[in-house]
């Protein structure tokens, strides 16, 4: 798992990468109520921004720690952004 300065991190296997914010960030944030995410299909070039998370006490933009395309995103995002609080580094 690899972090980045604003607090994404992202984790490589096989050649394809999971990102997601660190346990700081979903804390700093409070209840996460909105995640706006990238297309699939879309291409990112490292530290471009992609998408935001809004909360109850603030929103904040995501930036992409690696360079890449987007293949596939976690749709239970939309239905419940609250996720991000509950599973970080798993389901969130």
């Amino acid at each position: 798992l690899k972090l980045t300065d604003k607090h994404e991190w992202v984790k490589v296997e096989g050649g394809i990468g999971t990102v997601g914010i660190s346990n700081y960030a979903q804390e700093a944030l409070g209840d996460v109520v909105y995640c706006g995410l990238p297309e699939v299909g879309q291409r990112l070039e490292q530290m471009e921004e992609f998408g935001a998370l809004e909360s109850v006490k603030a929103a904040s933009e995501l930036y992409s720690p690696i360079t890449g395309e987007v293949t596939e995103i976690n749709t239970e995002l939309a239905e419940n952004p609250g996720l991000v609080n509950k599973a970080c580094y798993a389901e969130g």
